[in-house]
This record gives structure tokens, sequence and C-alpha cells, in this order.
């Protein structure tokens, strides 16, 4: 079997394949490490020239790409035979389904939630992490309020669109409308987060930074410079290696707030799914490999080894996740995720969204005229989805 897998994944699976090369005796497993950067790029080039790998790992938002053109095995049928459905977080396999198919498994999850100064916010005579973004909001207000210069109450980059559309997601924005066909960013629902979104920067609750100018997360937060931000689990690792002896309970994690329903708010569906190229002539034994890597022993160990967060129920048992409390409100969160359009070119989309925001932000462009803008824009980048989907009629 070949197999690609990205970046620290990678080798963990050195340590992690040698088991099932033994309990499938004529079997072997040839695995090549591909990095980050040049993924996506290779996983296409390898399709258009025949050369996929029987299985390969792919982040879950370019799962609608690959299935539109045909690369990536359709796996309902072998799932659903599987029985172990209902043992996933629904928000991250909906986002591996396109069009009724099932083009990946879930194989570690990823979403984004609350980090706080747990010692700063009780300082400041708030007990717990807010519940609601009304909430939040009374919260860094008065944080600001008595913050000393250089301090804020939250860290945001400009170019952030994950936050906005987390906002717009739990206000049911659709993003995109028609099938896909036109961007949607003008709608009440994502005017509504987008100037959310603003009102950080427009109050100051966080400063306007971009990426290359907040510095260091960690040490900025040890700092006491930011009480909030919105991060993913490998920054419970990168806390726990660099922050010193002696800071457990002086920070800790929180699901999203609810804009207006129950808490928690739904966050993003993210993480990495393990698909099996249309192509490959061992599909059994890649699905038997896909199903080796799934079971709740080999996540958990493979959690060990990577610190990415499991992506079935069943793993959250065991004790190296339920004795972590920085962990369990990333399970609580699981539960409540949403995917982002299912169109191949999210990922351009995304990066729109970034620029318009920071054009926003930084007031080059008015608000409405930012959200034209970037529907212009994204109705442009979706021109040939509509010539596509009108060639099918």
């Amino acid at each position: 079997l070949k197999f690609w897998a990205m970046g620290s994944e990678a080798e963990a699976l050195e340590v992690l394949l040698p088991q099932f090369e033994r309990r499938h005796p004529g079997l072997r497993v040839d695995l090549q490490q591909i990095p980050w950067s040049v993924a996506h790029e290779k996983l296409l080039t390898a399709y258009v020239g025949g050369a996929l790998p029987d299985v390969f790992q792919l982040g879950n938002t370019w799962i609608a790409e690959l299935a539109a053109i045909g690369a990536v095995d359709d796996l309902a049928g072998r799932f659903a035979a599987s029985g172990a459905a209902v043992d996933f977080f629904p928000g991250i396999l909906a986002a591996n389904q396109v069009q009724g198919g099932l083009y990946g498994i879930p194989w570690y999850v990823d979403t984004r939630l609350l980090f706080y100064r747990a010692d700063l916010l009780e300082h400041a005579g708030w007990p717990g992490p807010p519940h609601s973004w009304s909430q939040w909001a009374a919260m860094m207000a008065s944080l600001s309020a008595l913050a000393p210069a250089g301090r804020h109450a939250l860290a945001l980059s400009t170019t952030e669109w994950q936050f906005p559309v987390i906002l717009a997601l739990q206000r049911g924005a659709p993003l995109l409308r028609e099938d896909g066909r036109y961007g949607d960013f003008q709608s009440a629902a994502f005017q509504a987060a987008f100037g959310l979104f603003l009102d950080a920067f427009r109050k100051a609750w966080a400063p306007r930074l971009g990426d290359t100018q907040i510095g260091n997360p960690v040490i900025e937060f040890a700092r006491g410079r930011f009480l909030f931000f919105i991060g993913g689990p490998w920054m419970m690792g990168e806390l726990g290696r660099r922050l010193p002896t002696g800071w457990q309970g002086r920070w800790e994690t929180a699901p999203m707030p609810s804009w207006d329903g129950p808490y928690p708010g739904a966050s993003l569906a993210g993480g990495s799914s393990l698909a099996i190229s249309t192509r490959s002539e061992h599909r059994e034994a890649a699905w038997a490999l896909i199903e080796f890597l799934s079971k709740p022993a080999q996540q958990i160990a493979f959690f060990r080894l990577t610190g990415d967060l499991p992506s079935r129920r069943s793993s959250w048992n065991d004790p190296a996740l339920t004795h972590d409390p920085h962990a369990q409100p990333f399970r609580a969160q699981l539960e409540h995720t949403l995917a982002v359009p299912k169109v191949p070119e999210w990922e351009r989309i995304a990066a729109k969204i970034g620029y318009y925001a920071e054009q926003a932000v930084r007031g080059s462009l008015g608000e409405d005229e930012a959200l034209r803008r970037l529907d212009r824009d994204v109705d442009a980048i979706l021109e040939k989805r509509r010539w596509l989907l009108e060639q099918r009629r």
C-alpha cells in the first residue's frame, strides 16, 4: 500500500504502522511524508499524472475539491457497514460528506475555542468564561476600560477569517447562495457577524495588528498583554511546553460563546481525514488500513504521540483525555461544530474574507463596501463552478 501523510503525523505513523503490518502479514505500507506547504498542490498534480497513492491524508476543507474531480473514492457504503457512524462527532463527519457521498474518514479533529487567563479574569471580577457573545462583549468592554497602555482584552489578527465565519455560522448565515454559485456576504446575518468582528477593533478590545505583528502569542499571553484568544488544540501543547512550572489553573479553555442560542455556540469543523484514491487497485487493503488507524486504541496512541485530538467519541474515555482539564472543553465543543461551504474554491474564498476584513479594520474600506467587494470577488472565484453546474443541467 502506498500511503501519503503530512508533517509530524507521518512521523507518528512510523510508530503505529508496524502493528498493522503484523496483523496483516501479506501487506506492507510504503509511507511517504509530504510537507504541509506543498501537500495540496502535490495531491492535485499526482491525480492529473495518475500517481495518487492508495491512501492519503488530506485537510477536510480539501475534500469537496478532490471529490469534484473524481480523485477520492466514495466510502459511504463501507462506512455504513462498519457500524461506527454514531461514534464520530456529527459536525466533523458532515464536513467529509459531499452530495450524499462520504469521501474521507475523520482521522483527527480540529476546532476553535476560547483560551483565557483565568487568574486575571477572576481578579477583574469575572468568575468564569462568557457563555454568550453579549456577555463576552461586556467582559471585554470592562477589561479594556481597566487595562493599562499596551494591554488588551483580546488577541485577534486583522486578517482573521475564522472569527467572523464562526459568528456568521452561529447566526445561520449560509455564506454562499444558490447552491454555492454566488457569495452571500451582504446578508443580514453575515453583516451582523462582521460588525461584531469590527467592534473588537473599533472599541479597542483588540489591537489593530496582523498575524506577523502580534508576536509570539504564548509569550504575550503569559505577560498578560491579552486575556483571551481563539485557538485550536495545538495551542494546548504550546502553552504546556512554553509556560513555566506553576501555571496550572492560571489559564483555561472554554467552548465558544453562543450568539442567541444555548451554550456552547458552534465552532468550525476542522481536522484531517483519510481517503482512498479512485484509481487504487488495493481498496480492500486500503480500507483495512483506515479502519485500523480509526480504532480508539490507535487514536489514543496517536494523540499521545502528536497531541492531535481523536475523531471518535469513545476515544475520549481514555484517562489521557478525561483527566486533562484543558482538553475537556474541546470535547464539549466538538459536539457543536459546523462545516464551511463544501465548494472546491473555499480556500480562496477564506483568503478573500481575511483580506477584506483587514481593509475594513484599517479603514481603507467602509464596512458595507468591503462586503460588497467581497461578494464581487467571490462571485468571480465561483464563475467556473457556475459554468460546470450549468453544463450538468
